[in-house]
């Protein structure tokens, strides 16, 4: 796929996501800690409850300050039923907990810092500071991995390898956008088994890899 292909494929991403919800995470929230704290609670969970938990707690504590005031069983029950909620619980109260003693309370706004701290992988860390601080980085969930994938665009076995790799042929101008785009499309038309290739506009550009069944 070349760059003026890409251009035609975002531009049709552009106009077809708008027939669907929004991934939550950054739909709902703009600032750095609650998207930090939202994206760890989204993590093996559907979209749906992150929301509904993701606001049951920013209405207990929606700062580092607050949120360690609260004690581990009052989070457990307001991110309840996120996977693994009791280490979602422990992890959202030790992460505030280090950015109150070493960051004054701040988010760091640098991919590499926000790394050092524990709970906070790759995926976590692009969408803090893309989202939170509108600064240059690549997303890669499992649909982006997926569908670039499925396109032909990348060929690459983990998540953190399509990343390296966008990060080397995407035009940067693609950047902020690609992950609210293919977790969207993702979601609701790409599906990973038997996705709905009859209706959908990018076919031309999609080598299809990987899709045994389709719709």
């Amino acid at each position: 796929m070349n760059n003026t292909e890409l251009d035609t494929v975002f531009d049709i991403l552009r106009e077809e996501v708008k027939q669907w919800k929004q991934p939550v995470v950054g739909a709902a929230f703009r600032d750095p800690y609650k998207i930090l704290i939202a994206t760890i609670l989204s993590l093996r969970t559907k979209d749906a409850v992150t929301e509904v938990a993701s606001n049951r707690l920013f209405e207990i504590a929606d700062t580092p300050e607050k949120m360690i005031l609260i004690s581990p069983e009052e989070i457990e029950k307001a991110i309840y039923p996120t996977g693994f909620y009791k280490r979602k619980a422990i992890n959202i109260l030790e992460i505030s907990k280090l950015l109150l003693d070493k960051y004054e309370g701040k988010v760091p706004d640098e991919l590499d810092e926000l790394l050092k701290i524990k709970g906070v992988g790759r995926k976590t860390a692009n969408l803090t500071i893309t989202l939170g601080y509108n600064k240059l980085g690549i997303c890669v969930d499992i649909h982006v991995h997926r569908i670039t994938n499925r396109w032909g665009y990348v060929k690459t076995n983990t998540p953190e390898e399509t990343e390296m790799q966008l990060r080397k042929i995407l035009p940067t101008k693609y950047w902020l956008e690609i992950n609210d785009f293919l977790v969207c499309y993702g979601q609701n038309l790409c599906k990973p088994v038997s996705p709905h290739c009859s209706i959908c506009k990018l076919t031309s550009f999609c080598q299809q890899n990987g899709v045994e069944k389709s719709r």
